[in-house]
């Protein structure tokens, strides 16, 4: 499966530290609120692909407290950008060491294990953050379960993953655009359109090149003519340099 799903940033508030040292009017030591703030900020900037700013502002956060386990958390996120693949796992360990009940955190470990093709390590991490029965977003860890059960070709498991992210998420763009790529994958043709077009109806960006190659390969294989051309055309005019094109092209 191609499908890639983003990790997910939930910063939860910090432990509050010593009782002798100031507090705000929320409780929180005056290094925690500082560190805080600046993970938060890290967060914006990762998300916006500056990751130059984002590490200076995890810096900040770790120098008002040392041991505030979502800054490793988010620094885990940007070390894995960076390709800093050791710094990175180090940074998702650390963080789960300060605060191990972070679903957050376990899924973001669980995708970077994913990504890095330690696919069944990743599987318990995601599994680890769904014991929490106050995790906020659930369907993201099931999502980043089914893609990465089925990158390593077990159809089964990541249909149910997913599955259970809709249960959770009815119409959630990622997990239809995977049970699309499974049901085409295993011949399942009236399912694989019947998943895109809920897709197409439900996304939430644009479509990409794969999307649209994904959607031609189907439309051919059942034969309408007219849909395929129709994605084939937005394909063309829209990613004429992609793979995918070159892909379509040669196979006409």
């Amino acid at each position: 499966m191609r499908l890639l799903a983003g990790a997910v940033i939930l910063l939860m508030l910090g432990v509050a530290g010593c009782a002798t040292q100031p507090t705000n009017s929320s409780g929180q030591t005056v290094a925690v609120a500082r560190a805080k703030i600046h993970t938060e900020l890290a967060a914006q900037y990762y998300e916006r692909a500056q990751l130059g700013v984002a590490m200076e502002e995890i810096g900040k956060a770790l120098q008002s407290e040392p041991d505030y386990a979502p800054a490793y958390n988010v620094r885990g996120l940007i070390n894995m950008a960076l390709r800093e693949d050791r710094q990175a796992e180090e940074d998702f360990r650390r963080s789960l060491h300060l605060d191990g009940a972070d679903s957050d955190a376990h899924n973001n470990f669980g995708w970077f294990l994913c990504q890095r093709g330690k696919v069944q390590e990743s599987i318990k991490q995601f599994m680890t953050a769904l014991k929490n029965p106050l995790y906020a977003t659930p369907e993201k860890s099931y999502l980043n379960a089914g893609v990465c059960s089925g990158k390593s070709g077990n159809a089964k498991d990541a249909e149910e993953f997913l599955q259970k992210a809709l249960i959770l998420r009815p119409n959630m763009p990622e997990a239809l655009l995977g049970l699309s790529e499974l049901s085409f994958a295993g011949g399942d043709l009236a399912g694989a359109k019947s998943y895109f077009m809920r897709f197409d109806k439900n996304r939430e960006t644009p479509l990409s090149a794969e999307n649209l190659w994904l959607a031609v390969r189907i439309e051919r294989k059942i034969g309408d003519r007219n849909s395929e051309e129709s994605y084939a055309l937005q394909l063309r005019k829209r990613f004429p340099d992609s793979r995918e094109t070159q892909l379509m092209l040669q196979r006409q």
